[in-house]
């Protein structure tokens, strides 16, 4: 039978060769004079970031743009958390169900039509990995997936995201669905700052029990070997999820706390098990090799605690009583063989919240490593100095109008604290555009761990111990309430002594206005007096 035959060869990868070849690239914070050095990983793109003050510990390749599989599914989470509740009835449309491939993705097995709560969902999208589950989610506060999946792009964004861009609510592949290690590290801060989504990304087994609305139990089950009980199980993990797809290779996003520090590693584009060993690593070079330092306990350049300058003292009425004061809670994350008096620091009145006089920047070697808030007591009120009065204020919320509350999303934020730490970003690497692919998403056991920040360049203008001024714009000014009671209180003496003196005038010309006028009633006793002459002067 004569005919020619077509012989197609797949390109044949070595993976795990690949992976060792990752281990020679070059590590960014390595690069930072006196940082301690961290360890090569078999990890494309990895980061180490402390969740808190927002300081990357590690970075290597952060802002290469690549497929995050699974890890996806932690930014679903997180805004179904911002916009649901727990007991809400999630139901699995057709579309939900039947739009992923079920010999391939990982899923829990639930039926079209039937329906579980918004808890039950978040424990299958996080457990089990269940790709329906993230559609039914997406669903059903968005109204449809596609209005979600804008919904996880505006949050992104929102959250200081630049390197992203989401095309399913769940991380099967789509050449258009890519992150980056850093992105994934801010999205990360959010996550875990939940202690239901930490509870539920560290839970290995759940039970959804049959009911009305559920024909059959179902169980997810964890592939995550960070887990208690599994192979590489990690004593003070918070919380983790996997990803993997056969282009995205092994992802993973993991959160651990030890000695006053809560660490976010991300790993991109691993190979099984390294995923799992690259992580502990990391997070092993964390805790070995940086300390927490308490803000207000060691910040003197401001004197908050050492002189009167925020401090009422004794005013006019006896009390003593503190007006601006450094949060408490703030730290700066340093090696450990480096101390407060090396860091530097700058005062920052532009992206303060309620509450706050002013943030205070520090650096140690021009390395961000965390922020504290300037205080105004409680019973100070506060104004706000940049406020623009024309400036539209009004805040978005996350719901079925599909937007996100300014306040849960701002990179100031607070409350973000990787943003709080935001400057001019050196960008590490090249971030081509991810390769194109094949399709199919299928969590493995192997999965990888991993977070990414930038490592931005901050000038500090005063050192950590010394008494050295401030820069940055003057908006807020610090009243020295000691001086300013003092001189009130002489104004209000001399007010006071006024008013005696005038009334002790006042009623000697009144009382000899009586004296006149009964005198001269005794001896004019027919005579109409004119009352008119003794009118009192004052």
């Amino acid at each position: 039978m004569g005919g020619a035959f077509l012989t197609v060869h797949a390109e044949v990868i070595d993976y795990q060769a690949r992976a060792e070849a990752n281990k020679l690239m070059t590590i960014e914070s390595n690069q930072i004079d006196g940082w301690p050095q961290g360890p090569a990983v078999s990890a494309r793109s990895a980061i180490l970031m402390e969740a808190n003050t927002g300081t990357i510990l590690y970075a290597k390749n952060i802002h290469e743009q690549l497929y995050p599989a699974s890890t996806t599914k932690i930014l679903t989470a997180w805004i179904a958390r911002q916009s649901s509740s727990l007991d809400e009835t999630v139901e699995y449309s057709s579309e939900a169900v039947n739009s992923i491939n079920w010999r391939e993705d990982s899923n829990i097995g639930i039926k079209v039509g039937e329906s579980i709560s918004m808890e039950q969902s978040l424990y299958g999208l996080l457990v089990g990995s269940g790709n329906e589950c993230g559609n039914a989610i997406g669903e059903h506060i968005s109204g449809s997936i596609d209005a979600f999946v804008d919904l996880m792009n505006r949050t992104a964004e929102q959250l200081g995201c630049t390197d992203s861009h989401f095309v399913t609510t769940n991380g099967i592949h789509d050449d258009e669905h890519y992150t980056s290690a850093h992105d994934m590290a801010l999205i990360a801060q959010k996550f875990f700052s939940d202690e239901l989504l930490c509870k539920m990304s560290s839970t290995a087994s759940y039970v959804i029990p049959e009911s009305p609305t559920l024909s059959r139990e179902l169980i997810p089950n964890s592939k995550n070997n960070l887990l208690p009980g599994k192979k590489y199980a990690y004593e003070y993990l918070v919380g983790s999820k996997t990803g993997y797809t056969s282009k995205a290779r092994q992802n993973l996003v993991s959160c651990a706390q030890k000695d006053g520090l809560k660490l976010i590693c991300v790993v991109m584009e691993d190979e099984s098990p390294m995923q799992f060993t690259d992580t502990i690593d990391l997070f092993n070079y964390g805790f070995s090799n940086f300390q927490a330092v308490n803000a207000s306990e060691n910040d003197t350049t401001y004197s908050i605690q050492g002189n009167g300058f925020f401090m009422t003292e004794n005013d006019i009425f006896g009390d003593s009583e503190p007006i601006l004061s450094l949060d408490g809670s703030s730290y700066v994350v340093l090696p450990s063989d480096a101390s407060f008096a090396d860091v530097t620091s700058e005062l920052d009145y532009e992206n303060v919240a309620d509450g706050q006089a002013a943030l205070i920047r520090y650096s140690w070697n021009d390395q961000p490593v965390g922020t504290a808030a300037v205080l105004f007591s409680d019973h100070i009120s506060t104004y706000d100095f940049n406020a623009d009065p024309s400036a539209d204020t009004a805040a978005e919320t996350i719901g079925d109008t599909g937007s996100v509350p300014a306040s849960d999303t701002a990179a100031a934020v607070d409350e973000s604290p990787a943003a709080a730490s935001s400057g001019a970003e050196p960008t590490f690497g090249e971030t081509p555009e991810p390769e194109a692919g094949e399709s199919g998403e299928a969590d493995s056991a192997a999965s990888d761990s991993g977070q990414a920040s930038a490592l931005p360049a901050a000038s500090g203008t005063s050192r950590g111990g010394d008494s050295g001024g401030q820069s940055g714009p003057q908006n807020v000014v610090f009243v020295n309430i000691r001086n300013g009671a003092l001189i009130l209180g002489g104004i209000a003496a001399l007010v006071i002594l006024i008013l005696v003196i005038y009334s002790a005038l006042r009623n000697r010309t009144r009382s000899r206005r009586r004296q006149a006028i009964m005198k001269h009633r005794r001896e004019h006793r027919d005579e109409i007096i004119d009352f008119d002459r003794y009118i009192d002067p004052f």
